[in-house]
């Protein structure tokens, strides 16, 4: 079964809008592992607009499943929180400074010296490495030289023409994937993945070992309480 992973920088969005400590980021992300998520993601940016870097401390000494910090590793301070933390995983994306939200993958062989690089000091510390990619088998394949252990594929194309074409949407990520497995790396996935196109996706593209959600996931806990929720995301992924 593919593992969940639940981004909570919407709940540290929410509680950085008035101060204090409610909602209780630490609280909520043991209540997402007791409600079933076998792992927490975080994203701290450079301005702490939501993951404060003192939360990834607070977060580390209590996180029984796996914890994920994703960000960009061209910035030092991003370096140093994860080499302090040593996290069960680190996700490399290209993000600009200020970006509001993910919205590129890496071009692989662009960068491939500087990623074997900067990929390289994080696995001396133990670290499993994955790198944020489109759905290009070439930007795969360049990702296999890097020493990355897995990829993570940037969903939102597909997200975006489920509605329209669910089969043409998820054949480049099945390609992608395909692509992933004959590389030798793990395959990981995120953006925009909800509870209608979440399953379609699971069902179909092989390999798939964790998905991370945020943004959807919390909206929908608005509605349907945060254990429901992430209840309704297990089942979609138990295909």
């Amino acid at each position: 079964m593919t593992k969940l992973s639940v981004n909570i920088n919407k709940i540290a969005t929410l509680r950085n809008s008035r101060g204090g400590n409610n909602p209780d980021l630490v609280k909520a992300a043991l209540d997402c592992e007791r409600f079933g998520a076998q792992g927490i993601t975080v994203h701290p940016r450079p301005d702490e607009r939501h993951i404060r870097y003192r939360d990834v401390y607070d977060l580390k000494s209590v996180i029984t499943t796996e914890l994920n910090i994703e960000g960009n590793c061209q910035e030092k301070k991003f370096v140093n929180l994860v080499l302090d933390n040593k996290p069960a995983q680190v996700t490399l994306v290209p993000d600009a400074l200020g970006q509001i939200t993910s919205n590129h993958g890496w071009d692989t062989i662009e960068h491939q010296e500087y990623l074997k690089d900067i990929i390289s000091v994080f696995k001396e510390s133990g670290i499993r490495v994955s790198i944020f990619v489109d759905s290009d088998p070439a930007m795969i394949e360049a990702a296999a030289t890097t020493g990355t252990d897995r990829v993570e594929l940037y969903t939102e194309g597909y997200a975006t023409s489920y509605l329209k074409n669910r089969e043409s949407s998820v054949i480049p990520y099945i390609e992608a994937a395909k692509m992933a497995q004959q590389a030798g790396l793990g395959l990981n996935a995120g953006h925009d993945l909800d509870l209608h196109n979440l399953k379609f996706f699971a069902m179909h593209v092989p390999g798939l070992l964790e998905v991370s959600i945020g943004h959807a996931l919390i909206c929908d806990a608005l509605y349907l309480g945060l254990e429901n929720t992430i209840q309704m995301y297990l089942r979609q992924l138990a295909v």
